[in-house]
């Protein structure tokens, strides 16, 4: 059980790591390409994406994990799910493309952009919005091929998209000089990437996913929605994070220190990505163990992952202490000292705060795995919510000015830890 739990993780952890990739080789290219005001428009993107991802991973994999209990347990509509989730997300999606057609501008503006930047970021902000259900589709076909035992192919999928995002945003953004443009396009492309390796599992004989005739049905959707809500906030949570230190760092330094937290938001990015990896790697053999009603197994596969989860972050987190000035040099083009300063500060105190995450994560991704939306669902909220991440912003910075900003994300888990303890000891005591 032990071994097939690693066969699901290094592949899921890969994969998002390459997904992650999509924002940080913008990042990096944009930094070289437009300087300081590039990495702005940027991070004002960047809850944009977050959205996407969030409500792309909400249906595809809560959608998933459904299709996987139902399967566990030989429910006659489970493979129903795979569709539905298709064609739902389909139709949310083409409402992102609709702002990205007529009010692009305005998104723009409403997430604190000034006429200098939004001249900048304005077609990237277009076409990001445009793509949208490729974005959120990818979510679907990942999360349905991974349950059919076929992590290994999304990872493939996952990690040439992401080698495509890389290699076509130099293309498009310096040999053919597109600027942001290029590098918006490229990212728009790479899930596309990502879908079309997914479906050779269609062809594959041991592919038992289908699409099903059914009109998509509203309660299967709030079905998956409910196992899903881990994979949003999980998403969201950085969106939230960003937007809201966004307006902080804009009263407290301008648009500089907004930029020195691109560097660190985009680098988060990762962590993140690294994490939901082995949570996503969880669900599918937790999900399987679960429908054997066998309690021991799941608790052991839990702790096992926890324990992988501890090692990668560990070491992430270490690197990034010990040479957190060269990468944060990597998106300085400019070679703005005070972007140097704010970042070096703020990346020090906020990976710190993956240690406690860590928990978070992997917990609220195993209780959606066994069926328990409403305990993963309260874990999730704590993480994006106004409880946690947003009132500690405000108030440690009324404190600690940026100092401030940057411990509100290492604090908000701390108090997310300790809701969760409160809420494993009382349904402890509950089942006794």
């Amino acid at each position: 059980m032990e071994k097939q739990l690693g066969k699901y993780i290094l592949p899921n952890t890969l994969a998002m790591v390459g997904t992650s990739c999509y924002v940080l080789a913008d990042t990096f290219f944009i930094s070289v390409a437009n300087g300081t005001d590039g990495i702005t428009a940027l991070n004002l993107v960047l809850p944009v994406y977050s959205l996407l991802f969030a409500l792309g991973s909400m249906i595809g994999v809560g959608s998933a994990t459904r299709y996987a209990l139902g399967r566990s347990t030989g429910a006659e509509d489970a493979s129903e799910y795979f569709s539905n989730s298709f064609w739902c997300t389909l139709l949310v999606s083409s409402i992102f493309v609709g702002c990205g057609i007529w009010f692009p501008e305005q998104i723009l503006t409403l997430l604190g952009a000034d006429p200098g930047i939004l001249q900048t970021g304005l077609a990237y902000t277009r076409i990001v919005l445009c793509f949208a259900p490729f974005f959120m589709l990818n979510y679907t076909f990942t999360a349905f091929v991974r349950n059919d035992h076929a992590p290994n192919l999304v990872m493939t999928a996952t990690l040439v998209s992401g080698i495509f995002n890389i290699l076509f945003d130099f293309i498009f953004m310096f040999p053919m000089g597109m600027g942001m443009t290029g590098a918006a396009l490229a990212t728009g492309i790479s899930p596309i990437i990502s879908i079309s390796v997914c479906l050779l599992h269609f062809l594959s004989p041991s592919n038992t996913l289908v699409f099903s005739k059914k009109w998509p049905s509203l309660r299967k959707l709030i079905s998956a929605c409910n196992l899903g809500i881990s994979a949003l906030v999980g998403e969201l949570s950085g969106g939230v994070t960003t937007m809201l230190f966004n307006y902080i760092l804009l009263g407290l330094a301008g648009n500089v220190a907004v930029a020195a937290y691109g560097v660190i938001a985009n680098m988060a990015l990762v962590a993140t990505a690294l994490l939901n990896g082995v949570s996503l790697g969880l669900q599918p053999v937790a999900s399987a163990v679960h429908g054997q009603m066998d309690e021991v197994a799941q608790q052991r596969l839990y702790r096992q992952a926890l324990r992988i989860g501890f090692c990668i972050i560990g070491i992430l987190v270490g690197l990034t202490l010990l040479f957190s000035d060269g990468l944060i040099a990597m998106f300085n083009s400019s070679g703005s000292q005070q972007l140097a300063d704010y970042a070096s500060v703020g990346l020090k105190i906020y990976f710190l705060g993956y240690l406690i995450a860590c928990v978070n994560i992997i917990r609220s991704g195993f209780y959606s795995a066994v069926g328990k939306g409403v305990l993963s669902s309260v874990i999730a909220l704590s993480r994006g919510g106004v409880v946690t991440i947003v009132l500690m912003a405000f108030l440690l910075s009324r404190i600690w000015g940026m100092t401030g900003v940057w411990l509100a994300f290492p604090v908000s888990e701390g108090l997310t830890w300790l809701l969760t303890m409160v809420i494993t000891r009382y349904s402890a005591a509950k089942r006794g």
